[in-house]
Formats: structure tokens, C-alpha cells, sequence
């Protein structure tokens, strides 16, 4: 079962890393790449403890949907979201916040299962792993970005 771990520090208070890290509208933002939408369940703001989102988007090549419930919630703390329905055989997404100062130290745990046996695990040493790590760090240094320079205000009212 892999984990894939990102940390970074945020000159921010813990409370809005937490915030907008849990938002439907920012997350949409960070992935408009992938075209990347809430197409079911919370579609908009902040998702709370027992709710669910489904997004729709594209990963190589392929349009998906995956729906996640956030299963823990400990405002500002920790959250994890838990696929329901999704690629994945199954994943708990892990969402920690801790104070260190003025600042937050934001670490996601991503923890995994691949489906199709051997063939999913195969994919996942040569593609997935690599792919899942990158799209994490790069969404990470956009909320750290927004969170720094004050462009959250547009997503947290």
C-alpha cells in the first residue's frame, strides 16, 4: 500500500491553510488543468465533516469521476477525505496542520491502493506514484502561493 507524503511551511495563519485547503472552489482552481469540476454532492465552499464531493476530470487522457467524504474532520488541525467511489481500489487523503510560530507546516499523507492486482501495481512503480507526488506538490505550493500573497481572499469569504 503506498504513501505518498508532502510537508511544506506557510507564512499563514493555520486557520485559513486549513480553510482553503478544504475548499470546492480553490481546489477547481488549482486543477483547471485537468479540467477539474464539482459535479456532485458539495459543488461549492467549504466541505464539512460527512460530506461528499464528486469531481469530474481528466487524467491521461481519460475523463473520470471520484467521490470522496470527508471522513475525520478536527478544525484547524486535520482532515481526511475518503474515496467512496473513484480509479483507486481505495484512498484516505490525510490533511495536517500544525502551528510552528507565525507560521503552518501543512502535510498531506496520501495513502493508497491501486486496483487490477499486479497490473495496478506495475503502473503505479512506473507512472502513478511519480504522477500522484507531483500533482500534490504542485497543488500544495498553489495553496501556499494564495495563502502568501492574499489571493484566498477571492475563495474564503
Amino acid at each position: 500500500m503506498p504513501k505518498i507524503e508532502t510537508k511544506l511551511t506557510i507564512n499563514a495563519p493555520i486557520e485559513l491553510a486549513f480553510d482553503l485547503s478544504r475548499s470546492i472552489d480553490f481546489h477547481a482552481y488549482t486543477q483547471t488543468l485537468r479540467s477539474e469540476k464539482a459535479v456532485g454532492g458539495v459543488t461549492k465552499g467549504l466541505i464539512e465533516l460527512n460530506q461528499t464531493v464528486t469531481w469530474r476530470a481528466r487524467h491521461f487522457g481519460i475523463s473520470q469521476y471520484l467521490t470522496a467524504r470527508i471522513s475525520e474532520f478536527d478544525r484547524p488541525f486535520h482532515f481526511r477525505d475518503t474515496m467512496e467511489k473513484g480509479a483507486f481500489k481505495r484512498f484516505d487523503h490525510d490533511h495536517f496542520f500544525e502551528i510552528d510560530g507565525d507560521m503552518t507546516i501543512m502535510t498531506d499523507i496520501f495513502d493508497y491502493d491501486t486496483p487490477f492486482s499486479i497490473f495496478g501495481k506495475i503502473f503505479d512503480k512506473l507512472v502513478l506514484y511519480n504522477y500522484m507526488s507531483m500533482f500534490f506538490k504542485n497543488r500544495n505550493n498553489i495553496i501556499k502561493e494564495a495563502l502568501e500573497s492574499g489571493a484566498w481572499k477571492d475563495y474564503l469569504k
